[in-house]
């Protein structure tokens, strides 16, 4: 599965993004972070979030998603205001799996440059509740694709 990325599109919380690291970490996933960051990579917090696993991690910190994008595989935009469920499609060992910031998702700007079959959503029964954490987005795509690809051990 090494070339399955995650994309974290202008995170800000850095426990999130030490997670995700592990997550990356843990599945052999490169982790694609997108500047600008609400943190520094020196951040104790992120570091004590991906344990001693950061120096493990394939990543990767980029000014800008748009090449990202155009490198081979799919682009899976991960959104709560998608009409596509994440379990309705079949994910691909080059696809891209990309999540906003934690306080407002990703932009338009990165909305309008994927079709909106591509957009994917995570289903939540209860309707108070308005959003899932980013790491727990980020986990639930993952094993899912590793599913779906057969490489979950």
């Amino acid at each position: 599965m090494r070339a399955m990325h995650v994309v974290l599109v202008h995170p800000l919380i850095p426990p999130n993004t030490g997670s995700i690291g592990r997550l990356c970490a843990a599945n052999d996933v490169e982790l694609v972070l997108v500047e600008p960051l609400g943190f520094s990579l020196d951040d104790r917090y992120l570091k004590r979030a991906g344990l001693d696993y950061w120096p493990w991690i394939r990543k990767r910190v980029v000014q800008d998603w748009r090449p990202i994008f155009a490198e081979p595989g799919r682009t899976w935009l991960f959104t709560a205001h998608a009409e596509r469920s994440y379990h309705e499609v079949a994910f691909g060992p080059n696809d891209r799996l990309v999540f906003g910031r934690e306080d407002t998702g990703l932009g338009p700007d990165v909305l309008e440059a994927v079709p909106p079959e591509q957009h994917l959503r995570i289903p939540m029964p209860n309707p108070n509740v308005r959003s899932l954490n980013l790491a727990q987005c980020a986990a639930i795509a993952v094993y899912e694709a590793r599913r779906q690809l057969g490489l979950l051990g």
